[in-house]
């Protein structure tokens, strides 16, 4: 047998030797011995049941929650001469009768099924008459609801197994199990005595980073990546259906091969979509969680969270598609804290108890978006792993972070869960030492014990922090019969008793971070664009704007100079796609521009892509056409307000970027309107000898002659209409 299986391992599989456990697992299972796998995606968990299945005697039954993972699976095996099939609710009965004929004709090795599709009474039957050779439960983490992506279903498997065989040994696997989530599943199962195979859940070519996101700048941040990144597979996660086709239409709009994936598309799409992104004709899926499960890509290269995901399992589990091959893979989040609150909103119909663990699971996500602390060192510890060293390779180990002495905060921290008898969550340790009371801390006396607020002069953010720390440095550990309960470790205890000096990081505040700071947290000092060629061409700027007789702003402002020094367009085209450009100022103002660049590109051997521009497409195309449209019809723009029912103020925003793009606008029949000549002159001796156009420099300057803002804005798009395009 053991030759057997080495030669179907090079021969089906490709591969001449095992990895990791994989060997242990499958010598385990062929034994006949109940399994329990913990294993990282892209560790070759699939490998651990398909190949006994292969050189067993009957079918093996795989119970795997997602119809894309079963046919992602099947068609590989059935590529490599394994027959397998799957049993689910895509099937027409006459394929599902083919798809029982082949099982009972014990042709066939592996059988997929939905752990909906094996609750049916029918299905039981069938199963009941096969040669079945073991049960393989994918996916586990589905069984407890102490995790993420609990399936109640997956709770009946143990019975409805029972029912068709009761001695047939199960391997359960999955690439996310906490320790509690790991009893659990074990508990469920009654598998207890199952032999356990865990390795460790240490990735280390995934290089994790979390931005801010802040309005369109996260847009802008999202295509900049993705641009870097050209020609490279990557998945971007939403939350919401909604979401994920705004993203795939903002990325094709843009120019990259991107193809939205939910459970809402029609099940042909889907599959294609699928089979585009395996084959190279997509870079890029932007998806709900529902994409990825088992689809075996090995050459991800990046995954991208666009909005937070509801827990730290959920997040590693994606995050692991990237980097499969064992080289560089980049997890990038995006995140705010109004997002959590979000989700806690959508919570709020559950049961007390899942909505719990749900919050717990949301505050763990938080913390691990808002740490200073190494992010390898947070997701290891989530997982009951410790690292010792800093793994430098994460955006908190690349960037400079403060940090402050913590040695007098932990010991108020280890204080605080001694004197509380180790039997409470960190949310009530952290009311105990600011000293807040409650109905617990009351009932339980806790506003009577020494520590009790002893730490009323820093934030809960603070405390919660310093715990959080406490946890990662191994001083404090999570009871796992307890959910949420900390508990002192022997470390903990021996710290108390001879404390020494602790460097503990800072959080980072993201809601303070500023737009400008945040189109790029970036990992190394400095702006992003060209330094050298944004003087350039600024001073080409104020050139042309002499000979023009006209300000500099109106040439080109500085964020199109910004957007210039770091994209390098070189051709009419790509010239028109910098934000605030469009192909009105090129044909204006564009050619010296271009020489320039061209130039520089030249003697300084720089290789060029098209890059960011953050376009969108749709619904805003068609208002602006609406406008522009309005406007040559000499509509009063009050009624054009009116009529696409939006406020004066989103109307005049939507004709500055009209005209910031290069499209001129008659609005003089609105401004005779609205000032007289003298007023005209004013506003046309001001703009033509500012330094800049911003709207508050002018009301400054322009203090006494009493203009509103509206009035200032509206003679500005006259003003550049007339002269910039």
């Amino acid at each position: 047998m053991e030759e057997k299986v080495k030669a179907d391992l090079k021969k089906i599989f490709g591969f001449s030797q095992f990895r990791g456990n994989q060997e242990r697992i499958v010598d385990n299972l062929l034994n006949r011995r109940n399994t329990f796998v913990i294993m990282p995606t892209g560790a070759g968990k699939s490998l651990c049941y398909q190949l006994p299945a292969v050189v067993t005697e009957g079918t093996a039954i795989v119970i795997s929650p997602l119809i894309a993972l079963m046919k992602n699976q099947v068609d590989q095996l059935n590529a490599v001469g394994v027959n397998a099939h799957f049993l689910n609710s895509t099937l027409t009965k006459s394929e599902a009768t083919r798809v029982k004929n082949e099982v009972l004709a014990k042709r066939t090795k592996l059988l997929y099924v939905a752990p909906e599709s094996l609750t049916k009474e029918e299905n039981i039957i069938f199963l009941k008459s096969a040669l079945l050779s073991f049960v393989a439960i994918d996916e586990a983490h589905c069984i407890s609801e102490w995790g993420h992506d609990f399936r109640p279903e997956y709770r009946k498997i143990k019975t409805i197994v029972a029912q068709i065989a009761p001695n047939l040994p199960i391997i359960a696997l999955t690439a996310t199990a906490t320790p509690k989530v790991q009893q659990d599943i074990q508990r469920n199962l009654q598998m207890e005595e199952a032999d356990l195979f865990k390795s460790s859940f240490n990735r280390t070519n995934l290089f994790y980073e979390v931005r801010p996101k802040v309005k369109n700048e996260s847009k802008t941040s999202l295509i900049k990546f993705i641009k870097q990144h050209k020609g490279k597979s990557g998945i971007i996660y939403c939350l919401s259906r909604k979401k994920v086709e705004e993203i795939a239409g903002l990325l094709r709009v843009n120019q990259i091969n991107a193809a939205p994936y939910h459970a809402g598309l029609d099940s042909a799409v889907r599959i294609k979509t699928q089979d585009d992104f395996l084959n190279e004709e997509l870079d890029v899926i932007v998806a709900t969680i529902a994409f990825g499960m088992g689809i075996d890509k090995p050459d991800v290269r990046y995954v991208i969270h666009y909005d937070v995901p509801k827990s730290i399992e959920g997040y590693y589990q994606e995050t692991g598609r990237a980097g499969r091959d064992g080289l560089e893979g980049h997890c990038l989040m995006f995140y705010r804290y109004e997002d959590i609150v979000k989700l806690e909103k959508f919570n709020k119909d559950k049961p007390v108890t899942e909505r719990e663990n749900a919050k717990i699971l949301l505050q763990e996500m938080a913390a691990y978006s808002e740490t200073g602390v190494c992010r390898r060192k947070f997701i290891l510890n989530y997982f009951g792993e410790t690292l010792n060293e800093d793994c430098g390779f994460c955006d908190n180990c690349k960037r400079e972070r403060e940090t402050f002495e913590g040695m007098d905060d932990l010991l108020v921290t280890l204080e605080a869960v001694k004197e509380t008898g180790e039997r409470f969550s960190l949310e009530h340790l952290v009311k105990v030492i600011l000293g807040e009371m409650d109905d617990y801390v009351q009932s339980y006396k806790h506003d009577l014990l020494p520590v009790f607020g002893k730490g009323k002069n820093e934030s809960a953010k603070h405390w919660t922090s310093v715990i959080r720390q406490a946890m990662i440095t191994a001083l404090l550990e999570k009871d796992i019969e307890n959910y949420g309960i900390l508990r002192l470790t022997p470390k903990g205890t021996d710290f108390k008793d001879a404390p020494y000096s602790v460097a503990l990081f800072k959080d980072h505040d993201f809601e303070k971070l500023s737009e400008s700071e945040t189109v790029e947290l970036q990992i190394s000092t400095g702006p992003a664009y060209d330094e050298k060629l944004f003087e350039l061409l600024k001073s080409e700027r104020k050139r042309v704007a002499k000979t023009k007789n006209l300000p500099p702003y109106i040439i080109f402002q500085d964020p199109s100079l910004e957007e210039m020094a770091t994209v390098y367009p070189t051709t009419r085209e790509e010239l028109a796609q910098i934000i605030g450009v469009g192909m009105g100022k090129v044909v204006k103002f564009g050619a010296p521009f271009l020489k320039l660049i061209t130039a520089y590109v030249e003697e300084n051997e720089i290789e060029t892509a098209t890059e960011v521009v953050v376009k969108t497409a749709g619904a805003r195309s068609k208002v602006k056409i609406s406008i522009i449209q309005q406007i040559d019809r000499k509509i009063d723009l009050d009624e054009i307000a009116e009529n696409l029912n939006i406020p004066l103020n989103e109307l005049l925003q939507e004709i500055e970027q009209i005209i910031y793009s290069g499209t001129k606008l008659n609005i003089d029949y609105y401004i005779q309107h609205i000032m007289d000549d003298e007023r005209e002159d004013t506003l046309h001796d001001y703009f033509m000898n500012a330094e800049t156009d911003h709207i508050k420099s002018a009301l400054e300057e322009l203090g006494d002659e009493d203009f509103a803002e509206d009035e200032l804005r509206v003679y500005r798009i006259k003003f550049i209409s007339e002269h910039a395009n």
